[in-house]
């Protein structure tokens, strides 16, 4: 892990895709964020409050697993809590438009 502390997000998400090289890392975290958006909507569709508290099982639960026994690293979330969830938000969206490959592309980006 890096002992460099980022203060700006835009330097810190090179080093989250970095931290989600493996592709099977990554597709346990769009499970993960899926599952949420699911709970959500589950949630608020049927006024059942209860459901929201699968938010953070779902969302860390799938993630962790990825990290832990995939990736084999450790979790982002430890040092950078906030940054953490805002890479995971950003690398879904860039997942679900089709931006994430080319950004993986980029020069200090590795893919499997």
């Amino acid at each position: 892990m890096s002992e460099e502390r980022f203060t700006r997000f835009a330097d810190f998400y090179p080093y989250y895709l970095a931290e989600h090289r493996h592709p099977l890392c990554r597709a346990m975290h769009y499970i993960g964020s899926t599952g949420v958006l699911a709970l959500l909507a589950i949630a608020w569709i049927t006024g059942q409050w209860l459901w929201l508290l699968g938010v953070p099982v779902m969302g860390y639960g799938f993630a962790w697993i990825g990290h832990f026994f995939i990736e084999k690293n450790r979790p982002a979330t430890f040092t950078y809590p906030f940054y953490s969830l805002a890479g995971d938000w950003v690398m879904y969206f860039e997942f679900l438009t089709g931006r994430l490959k080319a950004r993986l592309r980029q020069p200090g980006s590795t893919d499997r």
